[in-house]
């Protein structure tokens, strides 16, 4: 099953898929693990949860932005 964000009746999967690749990369980078690592605790955490919901426009923020965010839980 394909996950489909709207935001506005506009599509912006893309966006968001995009977005969380660029800030798993960084996180890896930051914490020397492995991109697969650094998603997996991604998908854990509360900021991930507040990317799903396009109403909180997280997913307009930068991906650096966000990683703010992620550390700061």
């Amino acid at each position: 099953m394909q996950v489909k964000y709207l935001y506005k009746e506009q599509d912006v999967t893309t966006d968001i898929m995009f977005k969380i690749e660029h800030i798993v990369s960084i996180i890896a980078e930051k914490e020397k693990i492995s991109f697969e690592q650094a998603y997996l605790d991604f998908l854990k955490s509360n900021t991930y949860k507040a990317l799903q919901k396009t109403s909180s426009l997280m997913w307009a923020e930068s991906a650096e932005f966000i990683v703010d965010e992620y550390y700061r839980e």
